[in-house]
């Protein structure tokens, strides 16, 4: 199990402590200093997410790229599912691994916390890498946070604090996931016609118009059932059915115009079963599977830390638990979840057009 190379530069005498450059990974545990085992154990498990948010961050950028491109060959789209699937299972592992901390009691834990001085995962720049590249907003955060706040202070420090700066503000320079990903919606094919075609934005405000009329008619018919039945308050659900009525609205025709990206993606959704659309429904469903992941090891992270030092203040000066939790609150891809709400059941969908070209010779349309 030594390090390094054995032999030439050609690899074939590289040994396994080589290969994962051991002596120095395993170095930088602090045993010098004669941490106790449950101080040990917390460095390990922290410098066990950071190698797996940098696994997350080249995952992340991949998968970006794959939707960037001006046209994404359908051979792709699998390859980016592929890439979404490990991330996610990822972070699945990531929150099983806060029970693993959990095994610290406070007592344990209250034993070495002074030793760690204003030192706060809040300083992940990683995690905060990790959040600009999917395209977590400003205004996403809590308290409308500035990402970058804190670094910039951390900046004056060292050398390595203000070269992790650098590379966060040239990580705000690049396109994010959430923009790849709208741009690519944006251009699928709806109702048998393609994005920035003539007659384009006709035939898609049209389609738009008959899933908003479907949907509004829903609660109509429900109103007029409760009225029927006698049922008590009937003004207060009229009302609720009004509003989600004109969420509806303002979700798909923003400021009056049509969101040809949401258009696109309530298509994607509303006729999952045409073999065209198949691989970008799972991508969808990839991407919302990968949301839901973080949002649960955000979860974890949370009941871990009350468990442990219950509402005391962070170590960095947060909230603790309260900022934790206000965290689990972040929805990146806001629309993929959005969209679920106004979908409607099969037979109230708007009439499909052009079937042919999703892989149905006709099938369904006019």
């Amino acid at each position: 199990m030594g390090g390094g190379y054995s032999g030439g530069g050609s690899g074939s005498n590289r040994t396994y402590g080589g290969y994962l450059g051991l002596h120095d990974l395993l170095s930088l545990q602090r045993e010098d200093e004669g941490v106790s085992n449950d101080e040990m154990h917390f460095i390990v498990t922290h410098q066990t997410f950071e190698l797996w948010f940098k696994q997350v961050i080249r995952e992340v950028r991949e998968i970006r790229d794959i939707l960037a491109t001006e046209h994404v060959p359908e051979a792709h789209v699998p390859k980016a599912v592929e890439h979404l699937g490990r991330v996610t299972e990822i972070f699945r592992l990531l929150a099983n691994q806060w029970k693993v901390m959990e095994t610290l009691t406070p007592q344990g834990f209250l034993a070495f916390r002074d030793g760690l001085g204003t030192a706060s995962g809040f300083e992940s720049y990683q995690m905060r890498e990790m959040e600009i590249i999917l395209g977590l907003e400003t205004v996403g955060r809590t308290s409308d946070m500035d990402p970058l706040g804190h670094f910039r202070k951390l900046a004056t420090r060292s050398e390595e604090d203000a070269a992790a700066l650098a590379r966060l503000e040239s990580t705000l320079e690049e396109v994010t996931l959430v923009e790849a990903l709208t741009t690519w919606l944006e251009r699928t094919p709806i109702m048998g016609s393609f994005f920035g075609t003539d007659g384009d934005a006709e035939t898609v405000e049209s389609y738009v118009d008959a899933h908003l009329a479907a949907y509004a008619g829903i609660g109509e018919a429900a109103c007029a059932r409760m009225e029927a039945q006698g049922v008590d308050n009937l003004d207060a659900v009229k009302a609720r059915f009004a509003a989600s009525s004109q969420g509806a609205n303002d979700f798909l025709k923003p400021d009056g115009q049509v969101n040809r990206a949401r258009a696109g993606l309530l298509f994607i959704e509303s006729y999952r079963e045409l073999p065209l659309l198949a691989w970008p429904r799972v991508l969808v469903d990839a991407i919302v599977e990968l949301e839901e992941s973080m949002v649960l090891f955000r979860t974890h992270h949370a009941r871990m830390v009350e468990r442990i030092i219950g509402r005391r203040v962070g170590t960095g000066g947060s909230s603790g638990v309260d900022y934790l939790d206000a965290t689990t609150k972040y929805r990146i891809f806001g629309d993929l979840w959005g969209v679920r709400t106004i979908l409607l059941k099969p037979e109230l969908r708007p009439t499909l057009s052009n079937g042919e070209i999703y892989g149905f010779a006709g099938t369904g349309s006019d």
